[in-house]
């Protein structure tokens, strides 16, 4: 028998605890080949940095910043002041992963220069689907307590952005990790042997939006079936 309780019911050890250690599996794996690549110099002796800004003057790209962040793995390009954030790990690194990193970065900043379209269309409903995954989960919460199935079902409306958000934003990260590679090579700043390390390490990248996407559907589905739920229970 279900738990009517929010945080402890068979919905949630079913559907989202399994995808909870999915999602720690494959961050483990992440540290780990980052970690394992990290101790292979390439041959350039090319850093994060030098990678990163090779590759936006390359492309005819040179109104994009790269700064150092703080942080472990925290690296991202912010469209909105044209500039590429290296964590401290990446940015003055020779390392293959920090090459392969960096130029997954670069491979956004391509991607708004081309009008790459699911990159626009993400830029485009963020403000939504921000306000959708703050909101979502006290309408939920509201609506259990006061019992009222119409917050219920627009809190679970607003989580569905936020899924949908998670969705578009999987090509777009995919894709900046193929163009990463494809200019890597093209460009010779990673020899062929090391350009197999640069990929596996973007590719287990790529695989925590996966993770963190099968958590958010199996939020979503344990959300709805509380949903209906309750309200064939009301019904009867």
């Amino acid at each position: 028998m279900n738990n009517p309780g929010f945080y402890f019911d068979s919905y949630y050890l079913a559907l989202v605890v399994p995808a909870i250690v999915f999602a720690m599996i494959v961050q483990a794996r992440v540290k780990n080949v980052f970690s394992r690549y990290s101790q292979m110099t390439n041959r350039r002796g090319l850093t994060g940095a030098d990678a990163a800004s090779a590759i936006l003057r390359r492309n005819g790209v040179y109104n994009v910043r790269i700064e150092r962040i703080s942080g472990q793995l925290s690296d991202h390009y912010d469209p909105r002041e044209h500039v590429i954030r290296l964590s401290d790990a990446v940015y003055s690194s020779t390392s293959v992963a920090s090459v392969g990193v960096a130029a997954h970065e670069a491979g956004h900043a391509l991607q708004y220069q081309t009008g790459y379209a699911p990159i626009r269309l993400r830029s485009l409903i963020i403000p939504v689907t921000q306000i959708g995954s703050s909101l979502a989960i006290p309408l939920v919460l509201i609506g259990l307590v006061l019992n009222s199935e119409t917050l219920f079902a627009f809190g679970i409306v607003l989580f569905s952005l936020a899924v949908i958000f998670q969705i578009i934003t999987l090509p777009v990260e995919f894709n900046a990790s193929k163009r990463a590679i494809e200019v890597l090579g093209e460009g010779s700043y990673l020899s062929e042997d090391e350009l197999p390390g640069a990929k596996k390490v973007l590719s287990a990248a790529a695989m925590t939006y996966v993770a963190a996407l099968a958590v958010s559907v199996a939020q979503l589905l344990r959300l709805i079936l509380l949903f209906t739920g309750r309200s064939s229970r009301r019904s009867r």
